[in-house]
């Protein structure tokens, strides 16, 4: 909402300056977005007249001007190229130093082809003020020489721009900032009173509505014998101060009504308008040509304005193209109606209409100010443009709007946290527009005014003195009494400074939120970040996948076979989020980005039902480094994000076996699956077997991973004390141990690390060999024992015994021997 001081001034009387204003009105709420003043940018720029005027000795279309300009630039020689320079002009005159909005540049003194220039005359384009013109602005002879520019336009005024809260349609209106300033002591809110005037024929232009919820009045009269013209200087100036663009003085007057008052207003050409009767009902489904140009679809639920020859307004949002105004118009009806606020918003939403009627409608508007407000366009339509009044016509009636609320001063303290005087608060309840209907010591009754539709419905006054709010919570006036004494607590506190309400600790149960998210939704973000740390890029597929990749698979059961699906290729529900990958990784090789990781975390479809599935992809090579050749992705990259994934899942290492009877879409030989104990299935992780990939037409080696995150287990919620850092150094120890065929490397670790769990913090494999001269079949498996003393540093002969725990141990659960 903007508006300019000097709009200010015709509704509040005030002295302040314009820092206490603007400070004022965001301790109110009403919260300043902007102040602009336009005079900034016309510094420098004065008033000034040619005295003389010649030809330019070298330059034909150039003159020489002597400027009287006053002040420190008596006389000045300007060169000057408009065609229109000549004596006696009274002209605008920038001196040196000064900057030309509309040309970018800054003013110096210098020569002009041979001629000493000591400033700029200047037209209104080059002061950002006009569009193009043929020669430099020509001032009336009545300035003042040396006066300001920005003085004599009257464009030093500032302009303030608030923001709204939706609930606060009063202040969409520079009257109604001026009420909720003067209450909060700032001025003295001027008296707006509208003269009648008096009808001099019956309107031949009549109201019918057929829409009644959603338009319950409306209102109008016909302006005969109009003359529009341009509109004077002052109403056009101030719309321009706002960023309205001036139309035309019919058009401007309801523009300035609506952000004067609050009060939308529309006019018709009368002369353009089919029969004696405008109706509002609902559209049918039919294209209108709105004012701007467009053509809407209208729908049923949408209310028009319709006469003999069809829609000629969208009630509440936009005038039609064939009804306006122009400067032909000789015969004007004015509308004024009140429309109801959810049919405006959903209307306007759906066609995409942003209009300041339908920002003022769909907030809710004055129900008592249809006729005062058509009163006053009256008023100046004929001061502006000459005619006849008629009577006024008008169709419904107005909703009832009255209504009281009731305020018990001491819930000022005890819900408001600040004790303000039963007086002031009443004062400023009074200054806001709440007529005082009764009060005591205790509490008062407050008329609402009109304008207020935020402040909720309360209670008659024949029903609020037996009606004790505290003692009635379960009655439903009980709950709308309580509803409106609280806006008046609010408006009290806002106006008698929300500051000054001392802060208070919440208590601790209330301080301290609940978690937004579950552990399980906590998780999956968890896992999505790991990925993402791992280089892989996320992706979102289609639950649907072809039949024949689903197969590749191993999961396509007729069952989850679609009978109508999106797409011939999308018509079964896939068994793994892997297809979906393999074909985006096979979209971006074609495109040349086949070093690509990719993962994606969703359902998965299979015959027992649903099941969210982790699932990864790597492809290509590794990146080359300094010293390192790119390297072919190998199971063992798709292994290490399995296990990255799930150790964020807080599943230690130890507790995990790898066996290898991955699906049958796997590499049988190079691939695995991990499980937590002898029968739970947590993942699988390898390369995708070459089968699958040709089928799928993908000629390289892709490793995938796969964790099944229904079988994963929470982690159970208890307090860990954080391990204790041991003082003394860890030892380590090689082994190498020869296995049979058959024999797996995770039973030789498991064994390792179980034979003296009190030393042994870590146990990994390093080394395998196979060849050689050991027996065929049979392999070295080289592992690290990491020892770590607790009470005191290791021994030769402690670690000599626990050495031969280990190779007994292994020796006993795999049959291994140590290698010599």
């Amino acid at each position: 909402m903007k508006f300019t001081l000097s709009w200010l001034r015709e509704h509040l009387d005030f002295t302040v300056s314009l820092d206490e204003i603007v400070s004022k009105l965001n301790a109110i709420g009403l919260e300043v977005e902007s102040v602009e003043n336009p005079a900034d940018s016309l510094r420098g720029f004065r008033v000034a007249k040619i005295l003389e005027a010649h030809r330019h000795p070298d330059a034909d279309r150039l003159q020489v001007c002597v400027v009287a300009a006053g002040g420190d630039y008596e006389k000045v020689q300007v060169v000057c190229g408009a065609p229109n320079a000549r004596a006696g002009l009274h002209v605008i005159f920038a001196p040196p130093g000064t900057y030309i909005p509309g040309s970018d540049i800054t003013i110096k003194a210098g020569k002009i082809r041979g001629q000493e220039s000591g400033g700029m005359l200047c037209s209104l384009r080059e002061l950002g003020l006009g569009a193009e013109s043929d020669g430099i602005a020509e001032l009336p002879e009545t300035v003042v020489l040396g006066q300001p520019f920005a003085d004599y336009a009257k464009l030093d005024d500032p302009v303030i721009d608030i923001s709204i809260t939706p609930n606060r349609g009063d202040a969409l209106s520079v009257r109604g900032i001026a009420r909720d300033l003067a209450a909060a002591g700032l001025g003295h809110l001027k008296p707006w009173l509208v003269e009648t005037v008096e009808g001099q024929f019956a309107s031949p232009i009549n109201w019918d509505i057929q829409y009644d919820t959603a338009c319950p009045y409306i209102a109008g009269r016909l302006v005969r014998g109009v003359k529009n013209r341009p509109s004077p200087d002052w109403l056009r100036q101030r719309l321009e101060s706002i960023g309205l663009k001036p139309i035309s003085a019919l058009v401007d007057i309801t523009n300035y009504l609506t952000f004067d008052l609050g009060r939308p207003l529309h006019v018709f050409d009368a002369g353009k308008i089919s029969g004696n009767t405008l109706s509002l009902t609902r559209a049918a489904r039919e294209t209108f040509r709105a004012l701007d140009g467009r053509d809407l679809v209208l729908g049923t639920d949408d209310l028009v304005i319709v006469d003999s020859a069809g829609v000629q307004s969208l009630a509440g949002l936009i005038g039609g193209e064939a009804t306006g105004v122009s400067d032909e118009t000789t015969d004007v009806f004015i509308e004024a109606a009140l429309f109801d606020a959810v049919r405006i918003a959903l209307t306007g939403r759906r066609l995409g209409i942003h209009t300041d009627a339908r920002q003022r409608f769909e907030r809710g508007i004055d129900p008592a100010l249809v006729l005062p407000g058509l009163e006053a366009a009256t008023q100046l339509i004929l001061s502006l443009c000459g005619g006849e009044a008629s009577e006024i016509t008008s169709a419904g009636a107005v909703p009832a709007w009255q209504r009281e609320a009731w305020l018990r001063f001491d819930r000022l303290e005890t819900l408001g946290g600040v004790e303000i005087p039963s007086g002031e608060a009443t004062r400023i309840l009074e200054h806001l527009g709440f007529a005082v209907h009764e009060q005591d010591e205790t509490r008062a009754c407050f008329a609402v005014p009109s304008w207020r539709n935020d402040v909720a419905t309360g209670v008659t006054l024949d029903q609020a003195p037996h009606l004790d709010p505290a003692q009635a919570q379960n009655a439903a006036a009980s709950v709308h009494a309580i509803e409106a004494e609280n806006d008046l607590i609010e408006e009290v506190l806002r106006i008698y400074g929300l500051d000054s309400v001392p802060p208070l600790p919440l208590p601790l149960k209330t301080a301290i939120a609940a978690p937004a998210l579950t552990p399980a939704q906590v998780r999956l973000g968890d896992l999505r970040r790991l990925c993402a740390l791992r280089g892989l890029v996320e992706t979102v597929g289609f639950s649907f996948v072809s039949h024949e990749d689903a197969l590749l698979f191993g999961g396509a059961p007729e069952g989850l076979r679609l009978l109508n699906p999106i797409a011939s290729d999308l018509n079964q529900m896939r068994p793994t989020p892997l297809i979906n990958l393999a074909r985006a990784w096979q979209r971006n090789a074609a495109r040349g980005l086949s070093d690509a990781a990719l993962f994606e975390l969703g359902p998965c479809f299979h015959a027992d039902g649903q099941k969210l599935v982790l699932a990864g992809l790597r492809g290509g090579e590794t990146p080359r480094r300094p010293g390192t050749r790119a390297q072919p992705m190998t199971l063992w990259d798709a292994k290490a994000d399995l296990m990255a994934a799930l150790e964020a899942l807080k599943l230690p290492a130890e507790a995990l076996s790898v066996t290898a009877d991955a699906p049958g879409h796997y590499h049988p030989g190079r691939s695995g699956v991990v499980r937590q104990g002898p029968k739970t299935v947590l993942g699988c992780f390898g390369e995708l077997h070459p089968r699958v990939t040709r089928a799928m037409g993908i000629d390289s080696t892709l490793v995938v991973f796969e964790i099944f995150l229904d079988a994963v287990p929470l982690p159970k919620v208890k307090r860990r004390q954080p391990p204790a850092l041991s003082a003394f150094q860890p030892v380590s120890r090689d082994f190498a141990f020869i296995v049979a065929p058959g024999v797996e490397a995770q039973a030789v670790l498991k064994a390792a690390r179980g034979a003296e769990r009190a030393l042994i913090s870590d146990v990994r494999l390093f080394d395998v060999y196979e060849g050689g001269s050991l027996e065929a079949g049979h392999r070295s498996l080289g592992i690290e024992v990491t020892l770590q003393p607790v009470k005191a540093s290791l021994t030769d002969e402690e670690i000599e015994a626990v050495s031969e725990k280990i190779i007994a141990a292994v020796a006993k659960a795999t049959g291994a021997t140590l290698r010599r």
